[in-house]
């Protein structure tokens, strides 16, 4: 009979043995038990931790005024304010200082030339020399007492408070992407076909991940259901011309979830149009434009590219010249002028972010600002990590973090904001003129690869996906340890991986009421008590 005995590693005994592939060693049966007991007890104070360090996000979230940069905030406010009200009193001082001086100049002549009336009156000596004189003179002093009104107040563009703002200054370590782009849209060559596009510039990704492109070389806004092998037309009939069921060029197009209507730069028709149930209704005309965005409050942004502006319109009033939020001072590369402005977005705080394009840069303007601030490039066009070439598509995530299609080197920049270089995203060989970006609800990132004809996805990455993450040595070692057979594992990590199916809408639910990140840590925990809950079910009968 063949010896198939080893030495237990924990009682040193020689029985039949079953190796524990996470740490190589030999467990007798009994001992087995023991060390997945122990195993068991140590996910328990993982768990623990977890439990732990979700109580004090709910401490950060009931009281976050404890923290020392709210505190530095509300020091920068109240100094801020002693500011303003020491500038303001002075004003004030100055400007009764002011007026009492041109009063009590104006007094004195007024009493000079009340005394020469007494002299004549007295000397009985006038003509009409002297009343033309008296009425000048009279006049001269109307005039100056009416001046005083016309005091006004002059503005400095140099703020004399210090503007401040907040900073990521570690990168946060959500912010990887998958490095093999999908194409989830096109990329079956230039067409008119429905599983075509050509030269796709703006996009825009509905709640359901539907993907809306503006069809610039086909004349149309194709709409992309999710995991659809082709598009529908929704808007123009790929051909260009002037009436209002055509466009000609379209540059970008947006949603509005209010009134499920869509907006469309019709840029070669020099008009915003909005489609509704096929329903048209020029909204903007005579504007050059290229960009779009809507803020938190229904407010509509169009970029100008040839008045080098950008204009706010209220939603439904556009029977005006709206209101310039950036630039709309000429041609030019300081801080007040735009050059080419083409894509927008607008944050929650309602600052907007432009790619500057003729000066290679992106550009963030404050909610009433009158000049912007360099974010993104600003080098002069180049392909080093501090330049932009010629940037297209800008969007912002929920760290602050700025993308950027640099259209002629071909790549996706990620800039922190205020720091002096950016970082390549996605770029090499993988993209061609990358054009429009926009974020889908789970984060994920699209490009609009223009001359590739396609839409791409770069997806994030997500603890919840550890599930994916666990290699096969390492869940053998796991399943091995317990003295499972390899077809029994295989059963066992098919029910895991259908598990994470569940874990997907778990996590989407579990978002809503305590962010993303904590529901993805939250719900890879729920993915190793799966496994282990299915290995131990497996254990009984196997």
């Amino acid at each position: 009979m063949a010896n198939n005995k080893t030495q237990c590693f924990t009682c040193n005994k020689e029985k039949i043995t079953y190796r524990c592939k996470g740490c190589s060693r030999e467990f007798c049966l009994m001992d087995l038990t023991e060390h997945q007991q122990r195993l068991k007890d140590e996910l328990n104070c993982i768990t623990n931790d977890y439990d732990e360090f979700k109580e004090r996000i709910n401490e950060q979230k009931l009281s976050p005024q404890n923290h020392l940069l709210r505190e530095q905030i509300n020091q920068w406010e109240k100094e801020s304010i002693e500011k303003i009200q020491h500038k303001a009193q002075e004003c004030r001082e100055n400007l009764i200082k002011s007026s009492q001086i041109c009063i009590n100049d104006i007094e004195m002549k007024f009493k000079d030339l009340n005394e020469q009336i007494k002299q004549i009156r007295k000397e009985n000596e006038f003509n009409e020399i002297s009343f033309d004189y008296l009425r000048n003179q009279l006049m001269k002093m109307t005039q100056e007492l009416n001046n005083l009104s016309n005091m006004s107040i002059q503005q400095d563009s140099k703020s004399f408070i210090n503007d401040i703002s907040i900073i990521f200054s570690k990168k946060p370590g959500w912010g990887k992407w998958e490095q093999n782009p999908i194409t989830v849209a096109g990329g079956n060559g230039p067409g008119q076909e429905l599983n075509q596009l050509s030269r796709p510039f703006g996009i825009f990704i509905d709640e359901n991940k539907n993907i809306f492109i503006a069809d610039h070389r086909n004349d149309r806004i194709v709409e992309w259901k999710y995991n659809a092998k082709e598009g529908q037309i929704i808007a123009g009939r790929t051909e260009e011309g002037k009436r209002t069921d055509q466009l000609n060029y379209p540059t970008d197009v947006i949603v509005d979830q209010q009134t499920h209507s869509i907006i469309i730069a019709d840029s070669l028709n020099r008009r915003v149009i909005q489609w509704l149930n096929q329903k048209q209704q020029i909204l903007i005309e005579n504007i050059d434009c290229y960009g779009l965005a809507i803020d938190k409050n229904g407010f509509l942004y169009v970029s100008d590219y040839k008045k080098n502006e950008v204009r706010r319109w209220r939603m439904g009033e556009y029977n005006n010249e709206g209101i310039i939020v950036a630039g709309g001072n000429e041609q030019g590369n300081k801080l007040n002028q735009l050059n080419h402005p083409t894509d927008i977005f607008v944050n929650e705080d309602e600052s907007i972010y432009v790619s500057d394009t003729g000066n290679h840069r992106v550009m963030k303007w404050r909610k009433d600002s009158k000049e912007g601030r360099i974010v993104a490039g600003g080098n002069g066009q180049g392909r080093n990590r501090n330049q932009l070439s010629s940037p297209r598509g800008v969007i912002v995530d929920y760290f602050g973090q700025i993308y950027v299609a640099d259209y002629f080197n071909h790549r996706i920049m990620r800039w922190s904001e205020g720091k002096e270089e950016g970082e390549v995203v996605v770029g090499g060989n993988q993209l061609n003129h990358p054009n429009g970006l926009s974020f889908d609800n789970e984060g994920n990132l699209y490009v609009a690869d223009y001359l590739n004809n396609r839409i791409i996805n770069l997806l994030r990455m997500h603890v919840a996906r550890l599930g994916n993450c666990l290699q096969s040595s390492y869940r053998y070692a796991i399943f091995d340890s317990y003295g499972l057979r390899r077809t029994t594992i295989e059963r066992i990590y098919l029910c895991a991986n259908i598990s994470t199916l569940t874990i997907g809408t778990l996590t989407s639910s579990l978002s809503d009421k305590y962010g993303r990140r904590t529901a993805c840590i939250l719900s890879a925990i729920f993915y190793i008590i799966s496994c282990l809950s299915l290995v131990s079910k497996y254990h009984k009968t196997s």
